[in-house]
């Protein structure tokens, strides 16, 4: 008997890490210091979690029809969100609360997909064109799009001065600004 659960989230394990060292960053900003950007013309910090949370939604939800928007603060994933709104910055609580239910998304999926289900093809519009997209390239995607993220947030937070976001201290979470 075969006790390995059967969706593919054992080998997703260091994602829900990254989640978590993000959220343990993140949740002790203050809003100054989420208002902090690499560059001029860059998202700052607040900007740039909320895109990467939104993202989540939009893969799962708008492109695989996965349940769950209506739990996050990205309830018109294929819209303009609140992510979107650079005259409305956004408080470590908002943030922290995107990455969780965003998460509870990515999470639900990982644990119900199975390694047969990664090469299911999906289709989106994008540019006029139909875009074939498969759960596994996707996945893929959205894990190095949060990755991608998560090094811009530690970079800007370094260049202020500050702790940047560490993904390799394995499980034992430790932050402090």
């Amino acid at each position: 008997m075969n006790s390995r659960p059967p969706g593919v989230a054992p080998y997703y394990e260091g994602w829900r890490f990254t989640n978590d060292r993000l959220i343990q960053t993140i949740g002790v900003l203050s809003a100054e210091q989420l208002g902090l950007a690499a560059a001029p013309h860059l998202w700052p910090i607040w900007a740039t979690v909320g895109h990467l949370a939104g993202t989540r939604v939009y893969w799962l939800c708008t492109v695989f029809k996965e349940p769950g928007a209506e739990r996050t603060p990205f309830t018109d994933p294929a819209g303009d969100g609140w992510e979107d709104d650079l005259t409305h910055p956004r408080r470590a609580d908002e943030l922290v609360g995107a990455l969780e239910s965003t998460w509870r998304i990515v999470a639900a999926c990982l644990e119900r997909w199975t390694p047969d289900m990664l090469q299911d093809e999906f289709h989106r519009e994008a540019g006029g064109k139909t875009q074939i997209h498969t759960r596994q390239s996707v996945l893929y995607r959205m894990l190095t799009h949060d990755a991608e993220h998560c090094g811009e947030i530690s970079l800007t937070l370094g260049m202020n001065g500050l702790p940047g976001l560490d993904l390799w201290t394995g499980r034992a979470p430790t932050v402090s600004l």
